[in-house]
């Protein structure tokens, strides 16, 4: 069997490939988890090598590493850092509860790497490269790190551009008046600024939704290791990791208050998921309007023209689709469905250990990902390409019997029903209805009727 070698674990011997870097514990996962195919996310494994390099840093500092091992792990780290070997985390999502397998994966790795570089000396995966650490405070830590690394980023970024981007389109249209809809059905005239003008409230809240949880995410487990007592851990060990570690990050990580929170709860991740969960719920109201306001061209509201992006259609030729915000309302699926496995996950902490760590690190990095690439291309592709179509906006605003609103305040409630229902009836302009039905002359019930001055609000007239 010359493409395998022999590894040993306290389990015994197997056979690993030749070529991998990875070692007994990483074989036996591979082994006994062939279940989804699914790997962990590249984006976590990074960190996990980033917690072993600051690992490393600060054990030698307190003088339990040798430097000339420490300095090879830290070399080896920062290989994986730099996007290195991805191929050789290959364990799937759905492993051991604590991620044990995975934080095994790539002390292994970095253990092989290590030894290369520290010619002639032996560097262990767990004395050495997990020296102070224990898999149930690494993989918390890694899911905090992640999460804020990645939310900073891609997230934060992304949305940021989605609301500027909104905000200018509004800025663009604030002179075009159209019918407002309540219940799907004709309303009170709004402008179109004010339209978008929620929208981008509803991301830039949505950025505020998410820089008020990270507080609690930069909140670290590691200095726990095992139960939350910190065991095996020197008593200075959590301190200096976590000023080490915003040192390489720029973020402000801390040691948690409480270990034991850390390793048996992930309050903070299922905090963070369930304002993800509200800024997808707010990209699905904003794909959808693009999509009715889309609709047609002649058949549907026609109030706007998305850019087009590819043929809508393998039979109907000329068909083009609002791709993006259909992409944009899937994403948002995604993210609620993600959302729940993280709720279910976040209260599989028994006693002193959450056991669903490895699938709140998958669900959370991935709806982070999607949030933070789809705002994007809602943004670019979608909103800032958009065209007006003013003759249907005018056309529906000027037959829109609703209007007759605005004399409530003069003819009552009653009468002005009657006038809106004569006006639906005719299919004529309610301004001419109202002539003819009302004392009021044509020029009074022009200023009184003048849609733009209906989107200003107050008694009108």
């Amino acid at each position: 069997m010359t493409e395998y070698r022999l590894e040993k674990d306290s389990m015994g011997e197997l056979h690993v490939p030749a070529t991998a870097l990875y070692a007994a514990q990483t074989q036996r996962a591979i082994d006994n988890f062939p279940i989804s195919g699914l790997a962990m996310p590249a984006a976590f494994i990074k960190t996990v090598a980033l917690i072993k390099k600051v690992a490393a840093k600060v054990n030698m500092d307190l003088g339990g590493l040798e430097p000339v091992i420490g300095n090879a792990i830290i070399d080896a780290a920062q290989r994986i850092i730099e996007g290195q070997h991805q191929d050789q985390f290959p364990i799937d999502v759905f492993q051991t509860g604590s991620g044990t397998s995975t934080n095994m994966n790539v002390n292994e790795v970095l253990a092989h790497l290590a030894a290369k570089i520290a010619v002639g000396l032996t560097v262990s995966a767990n004395d050495h490269v997990n020296m102070g650490q224990s898999s149930n405070d690494v993989i918390p830590t890694a899911i905090h790190v992640s999460a804020a690394l990645e939310c900073q980023k891609t997230l934060l970024p992304s949305l940021l551009h989605l609301a500027e981007t909104i905000e200018q389109k509004a800025a663009s249209l604030d002179n075009i008046t159209k019918t407002g809809r309540t219940h799907l059905m004709d309303a009170m005239p709004v402008r179109m600024s004010q339209e978008l003008g929620g929208w981008a409230l509803q991301i830039r809240n949505g950025i505020d939704r998410i820089n008020c949880a990270l507080p609690r995410v930069y909140k670290l487990a590691q200095g726990g290791t095992a139960v939350g007592t910190g065991i095996n851990a020197r008593p200075e060990f959590a301190a200096k990791f976590a000023n080490e570690l915003s040192a390489e990050t720029g973020l402000p990580f801390t040691p948690n208050a409480s270990f034991f929170e850390s390793l048996s709860s992930q309050d903070a991740i299922v905090e963070l998921s369930g304002q993800m969960k509200v800024i997808a719920v707010s990209l699905m109201k904003i794909a959808n309007d693009l999509r009715w306001m889309n609709s047609g061209p002649l058949a549907g509201l026609g109030e706007i023209e998305l850019p087009a992006l590819q043929p809508g259609s393998s039979i109907m030729p000329g068909k083009v689709n609002p791709v993006i915000p259909e992409a944009t309302a899937m994403v948002a699926a995604q993210v609620i469905g993600n959302d729940a496995t993280i709720t279910i996950a976040g209260q599989s902490g028994s006693f002193q250990l959450n056991v669903m760590l490895p699938v709140i690190a998958y669900n959370c990095l991935q709806s982070i990902e999607l949030l933070g690439n789809v705002s994007r291309l809602l943004a670019d592709k979608a909103i800032a390409g958009f065209t007006v179509r003013q003759d249907n906006l005018q056309q529906a605003l000027a037959k829109n019997p609703i209007l007759v609103t605005a004399l409530n305040p003069i003819i009552g409630y009653a009468k002005a029903a009657e006038v809106a229902k004569a006006a639906y009836k005719q299919g004529r302009p309610i301004i001419e209805v109202a002539a003819e039905m009302t004392g009021l002359s044509l020029e009074e019930l022009a200023k009184l009727l003048e849609p733009v001055h209906l989107t200003q609000g107050g008694i009108n007239g």
